[in-house]
């Protein structure tokens, strides 16, 4: 009889563990990726929508949170030993000069745009596999949130599991303040606005399209005008009290406001046009500011990551162009 209490690294038939009491509130898909070290985040999702994965016998989703005694099937896999993973001063060492706070709960990174938060399809190493490196004696080390590969800024990472369960609570109680810097396409008319529309997630060729849709999840996004410009763009700050994949892109494009440089949801012949007017590379999305009160002791933390060089550079591109500031803000 196997050891449900030691999660095995691979398996040729299926087994059981049992979820420990400081796995507890964790969620199912970020429980196998350490049940199943090595094996792509690509593959454990396949396991779990096709029902390969149980968990007390019954079919759950990646986001299930998982209590202290739950049983969970973990499917046969096949994996093929991978060398341990080794940042050396060649390799993600820049990445020490990027964080924004760290104490003996918490870290907060100004991730750049193009570095995914965590490895998985396409991708060998992602934030978290490199700030684990970089901190080899914070094993329990775990993304709070997550931020899109293309957008930059604030991404919190607890250094504990109680401190990650208290801070997923805060998230999902609304008890966390993230807001965002945005390039809209068009001039914004509706002043500040907040936005409620449900979305829903597929998977085409395993990246995940988002779509307003009644029957998805409640989904919360705050537009507050900052400034436009003569060129028909808007910069905007958005708060988002819920973190639905992709939701300020899906809902700035429901809108008709597309994010500019947004591969994905954005206006195709706008982006090239801002890349040759004022030399828009990338999505003009920037998690600029993170605050909350720790539920032990209600003390408020508050960071923020300036806006990046190559994004303020687009700004006073478009501004130079002229500006009407928000009348609310002069």
């Amino acid at each position: 009889m196997n050891n449900p209490q030691k999660p095995r690294v691979s398996s040729k038939s299926a087994y059981t563990t049992e979820v420990p009491a400081r796995s507890t509130d964790q969620r199912l898909d970020n429980y196998l990726l350490r049940v199943l070290k090595g094996v792509p985040r690509a593959h454990v999702y396949r396991l779990i929508r096709s029902g390969q994965v149980r968990v007390n016998s019954g079919r759950v989703d990646a986001s299930y949170r998982l209590k202290a005694g739950d049983r969970v099937r973990v499917p046969p896999v096949t994996m093929s030993p991978k060398p341990p993973l080794k940042v050396d001063d060649d390799g993600f060492k820049w990445l020490e000069k990027r964080i924004l706070h760290e104490d003996d709960r918490i870290l907060v990174l100004d991730k750049p745009a193009g570095l995914a938060v965590h490895g998985g399809s396409g991708v060998s190493i992602g934030c978290i596999e490199a700030l684990r490196c970089l901190r080899p004696k914070d094993s329990e080390m775990d993304l709070v949130h997550r931020l899109d590969r293309g957008t930059s800024g604030c991404l919190l990472v607890a250094k504990r599991r109680s401190t990650l369960r208290a801070l997923h609570r805060l998230l999902r109680e609304g008890g966390m303040e993230k807001r965002y810097l945005a390039l809209l396409k068009g001039v914004w008319v509706d002043g500040d606005l907040e936005v409620r529309l449900p979305l829903s997630k597929d998977s085409e060729r395993g990246a995940a399209v988002v779509k307003v849709d009644a029957a998805g999840k409640v989904a919360v996004t705050r537009f507050h005008l900052l400034e436009t410009y003569a060129a028909g763009t808007t910069l905007m700050e958005l708060a988002i009290p819920t973190g639905r994949t992709h939701q300020i892109r899906v809902h700035a494009a429901h809108l008709g406001y597309p994010i500019a440089g947004d591969p994905r949801y954005g206006d195709t012949a706008f982006n090239i046009q801002l890349r040759e007017e004022v030399g828009l590379q990338r999505m003009f999305l920037h998690a600029h500011a993170l605050s909350f009160k720790w539920p032990s002791d209600a003390e408020t933390f508050t960071v923020s990551a300036p806006l990046p060089d190559d994004l303020e550079l687009v700004q006073r591109l478009l501004a130079s162009k002229g500006s009407k500031p928000n009348s609310r803000n002069t």
